[in-house]
């Protein structure tokens, strides 16, 4: 027996029509009169005397009345009793995270848990994957945001479907700006700025191949940002993943992809077996369940 056809049954008493109780619950009149036909065969006696203008109660329906009005009274205490325990929750939710175009998944995943947990808030932390996963082993962070590829042995997960795209970053009156796209050879004998994450660096050597060995790697930066202001002031061309650029001066710096094209994933990941505080465990839920729901903005796609 169904909570929603016990309020299906108790809106026909109360509206004493099917036709006015399916209007109120804003549902077929066939529709409200298949459950509560089939409401009468799984109790196995008949609820309705259906024949006068209105519907009246067998014996046994004033019966299921009182019951299913207890019913759903204890349930909607319990669920505004459930509510109020998640709006108790209190805390911070520690979360690192890379300058990706994947955290532009953040926001609605903060919006919508904050509409269940209002006094939960939460701690941003900018750094590399690497950086990250060591807060996290600490303790000190409780979500990673992390870019592929990257030890994830002895984390859960969610991979995120969103592709980071590589490209470079110049001054935007340079050569290379002229072109929509930037091959290995573009940047033979170039002074380069690369990441420092080792196994990024491995990932854009097998990019360039034998090209490799023939740049001239000037500086290694664990965050775009700051490689971005060497760029700017004409020192070299940085490496980087695409996701901060939407926010930088068009004026003063410039992006062109690779090409082939190189892409990377990201995740969101937790320690296994780490255990949380409410509000992180609470948000880590908040995860799992929305996974299959997971949107990005429209001009991230």
């Amino acid at each position: 027996m169904e909570i929603r056809v016990l309020r299906y049954f108790l809106m026909v008493v109360r509206e004493e029509s099917i036709s006015r109780a399916a209007e109120a619950l804003h549902i077929t009149q066939p529709t409200l009169s298949r459950q509560l036909a089939q409401l009468e065969e799984e109790t196995g006696v008949r609820l309705f005397d259906r024949g006068t203008r209105k519907i009246r109660l067998t014996n046994e329906g004033m019966l299921l009345r009182r019951r299913a009005e207890e019913i759903v009274e204890l349930v909607e205490i319990t669920e505004k009793e459930l509510a109020a325990q998640e709006e108790q929750i209190e805390g911070t939710v520690s979360v690192g995270c890379g300058e990706l175009a994947s955290v532009g998944i953040l926001p609605e995943l903060f919006r919508t848990f904050s509409e269940k947990c209002p006094l939960v808030t939460y701690d941003l932390f900018t750094a590399t994957a690497d950086q990250i996963k060591e807060r996290m082993d600490q303790g000190l962070t409780d979500i990673g945001l992390l870019l592929e590829p990257v030890d994830i042995e002895k984390y859960d997960f969610i991979r995120l479907p969103l592709k980071e795209r590589w490209g470079v970053l110049m001054p935007p009156d340079d050569p290379l700006a002229g072109k929509d796209y930037v091959m290995a050879e573009d940047l033979v004998d170039l002074p380069i700025i690369i990441a420092r994450r080792s196994n990024v660096r491995n990932e854009l050597a097998s990019w360039f191949g034998d090209s490799f060995k023939k740049l001239h790697i000037l500086f290694t930066s664990n965050l775009s940002t700051n490689g971005a202001v060497m760029v700017q002031k004409g020192l070299g061309y940085s490496l980087v993943i695409e996701g901060a650029v939407p926010f930088w001066d068009k004026e003063k710096i410039c992006f062109r992809p690779l090409y082939p094209e190189l892409e990377s994933t990201s995740m969101l990941a937790w320690k296994s077996g780490q255990p949380f505080g409410p509000a992180a465990a609470r948000f880590i839920e908040h995860l799992k369940s929305s996974q299959n729901n997971l949107r990005f903005p429209a001009e991230l796609r």
